[in-house]
């Protein structure tokens, strides 16, 4: 197990959630399941947001780009979890592992702005909507969606250099089922003080700012609902909204409690929880929560079915 060697091992061993075969067993088949959710779950949001042409708004465009993130950020952890709890042998070479970790981090960034954008797109709509098809143009979203992955990226680069700096002497042996940052800097022989100071400033600096900025659109959100005199416009506009809160509230809870604390308190069974949650949970969620409490998604869902109906009954 134990490495000479240093900086370049050929492999890792990811250690996982259990030692138990039945309880590895059991997660198998719940893990899978969630995924296919997952799977059919965002892809079918894509789909309908592409499909409906009463769809094709800036809220429905984020919210497309957010079913293609979290499909892409559970396909990242989830396939090699499935892989690790039914195999003996739980290696993953020394590229792949940081290859996870890259596209781990460069998504989990994205995501973090992408719900900034559409804090804003909501303040606009609810706040200022005699502007908002002025303020919320086809141009302005994409360039806003172009700076959510820019800022992945940039993240991403930056937790790839600090990482790469790392020398791994002792073990190559991961108490975690993916290769995320904390479990492998617990791994490094060499101090990774700096190291761990400039990822926390990188990830904290990503996680603040675009919770600052959903906060200030929530605060003013609130503020213009409390002044709505009817009731049925004060539920019309909180319910525009609800969705996305209760989304953000998860992702964000989540994740400020795995990664804004030094590593030395990372706790195995607690942290590994919140990871399953954040990685492979949340993605399956996204898309239920949007559509289950979306009437134009699933009057959308039922125009397509029928327009698929016509089609069919045509040919």
């Amino acid at each position: 197990m134990g490495r000479k060697n240093n900086t370049h091992v050929p492999d890792f061993i990811l250690m996982g959630l259990t030692d138990s075969e039945e309880i590895q067993l059991v997660l198998f088949m719940l893990f899978l399941l969630i995924y296919l959710v997952t799977v059919l779950g965002n892809a079918g949001m894509i789909l309908i947001t592409r499909l409906d042409l009463q769809l094709h708004t800036p809220m429905y465009f984020f919210l497309r780009h957010l079913s293609f993130l979290d499909l892409s950020y559970s396909t990242v952890i989830t396939p090699k979890t499935l892989q690790n709890l039914l195999t003996s042998t739980k290696y993953i070479s020394y590229t792949s592992c940081f290859t996870q970790m890259s596209f781990f981090v460069f998504l989990g960034a994205t995501e973090c702005f992408l719900l900034s954008s559409m804090a804003y797109d909501r303040y606009v709509a609810i706040c200022n909507p005699l502007y908002y098809p002025v303020v919320m143009s086809a141009r302005f979203c994409s360039h806003l969606i172009f700076g959510s992955y820019v800022i992945g990226f940039v993240d991403s680069f930056v937790n790839g250099l600090c990482m790469s700096r790392l020398n791994f002497c002792d073990s190559n042996v991961i108490h975690h089922f993916f290769c995320d940052t904390t479990p492998v800097l617990a791994l490094s022989c060499t101090d990774t003080h700096g190291i761990e100071i400039m990822i926390f400033i990188v990830a904290g600096s990503t996680l603040m700012v675009s919770l600052i900025t959903i906060s200030v659109s929530y605060v003013s959100i609130l503020s213009t609902i409390l002044k709505i005199t009817s009731t049925s416009g004060k539920k019309k506009a909180f319910s525009t909204c609800a969705s996305h809160l209760l989304g953000v509230a998860i992702f964000y809870g989540t994740m400020i409690f795995t990664y804004l604390k030094p590593s030395k308190s990372y706790s195995l069974g607690k942290d590994q929880m919140a990871s399953v949650f954040y990685t492979i949970v949340i993605p399956m969620l996204n898309p239920l929560i949007y559509s289950l409490r979306n009437k134009e998604v699933k009057n959308a869902l039922l125009r397509v079915m029928r327009k698929g109906e016509g089609s069919g009954q045509l040919k």
